[in-house]
């Protein structure tokens, strides 16, 4: 890939970071954190790997794309429209009373697979879509977004093994490992240690990278399209509430709406980026 595409992905990513604090700033709710953590990822997937038509979201040989952290909403929502899923304008409606974006995606929005609501739920989901695709021989690849937070839950753990177990290579994971989660540092309140390992202990193709580089993230997702036999995990080492200082690393930006005055700060960093 040249250059001026990794540009044209770090751009994207900016523009779903600055649409996220937009939209929670607007509502006065939702998740900025790890809408912002996840928008490199989102920015890869959509507009360079996955196989989907905006015009079509429902196309039957679609790639699969399972938010299991659903809070991080924005961020998805934000990338949704910028693909062509549904007018920008949209965004605006944001948590709304009978919006199609609510807090948690929901299956009557376009572009959305999984209606994601209590953590830990996606990733089996994502198995049973990617063991659907292995009966019915077809050749989509479905991808899952986990956050180390959510990765806490035992059902995780129970989806990797029964992933790995039916030698589920059209399926990806994607750790959002940003390291805070709703009250705190992960490593304080349920240390998931060296989730790597943990990945490799259950037999997936483990892939570890800087969440926040493009390239590492881009030559990852084209890895994983060579592995054959288990599933991929890719693990990737984010901040949550990357791009925005007194955001980063802040659990306080879990779930917390910015201010006017933060909203202001936030969008002034945002803007430097490009």
């Amino acid at each position: 890939m040249d250059d001026k595409k990794f540009t044209e992905l770090k751009q994207i990513a900016n523009e779903i970071r600055k649409e996220s604090i937009i939209m929670t700033h607007r509502a006065q709710s939702g998740h900025p954190g790890g809408s912002l953590s996840e928008a490199d990822i989102l920015a890869a997937l959509y507009f360079y790997k996955l196989n989907i038509n905006p015009k079509k979201p429902d196309w039957n040989e679609r790639d699969r794309f399972v938010l299991s952290k659903g809070h991080a909403s924005p961020g998805y929502y934000a990338a949704l429209a910028l693909k062509g899923f549904f007018p920008k304008k949209e965004l605006e409606n944001f948590r709304k009373i009978n919006s199609m974006l609510q807090g948690h995606p929901e299956l009557s929005t376009p572009g959305v697979d999984f209606a994601g609501g209590s953590l830990g739920q996606g990733v089996p989901v994502a198995n049973g879509m990617a063991l659907a695709g292995k009966l019915d021989k077809k050749n989509y690849k479905v991808y899952v977004l986990i956050g180390d937070g959510e990765a806490q839950e035992g059902v995780v753990w129970e989806a990797s093994m029964s992933a790995a177990f039916y030698k589920l290579d059209n399926l990806v994971y994607i750790l959002d490992k940003n390291q805070v989660q709703q009250t705190g540092f992960t490593k304080n309140i349920m240390d998931i240690g060296n989730a790597a390992e943990k990945w490799k202990a259950f037999d997936f193709n483990v892939i570890e990278i800087d969440g926040h580089d493009m390239e590492q993230i881009i030559n990852a997702l084209d890895k994983a399209d060579k592995n054959k036999g288990r599933p991929t995990m890719i693990v990737a080492n984010t901040i949550k509430g990357k791009g925005v200082s007194f955001m980063e690393l802040n659990h306080k930006f879990h779930g917390k709406a910015p201010n006017d005055g933060e909203f202001r700060k936030a969008m002034e960093e945002l803007n430097r980026n490009g």
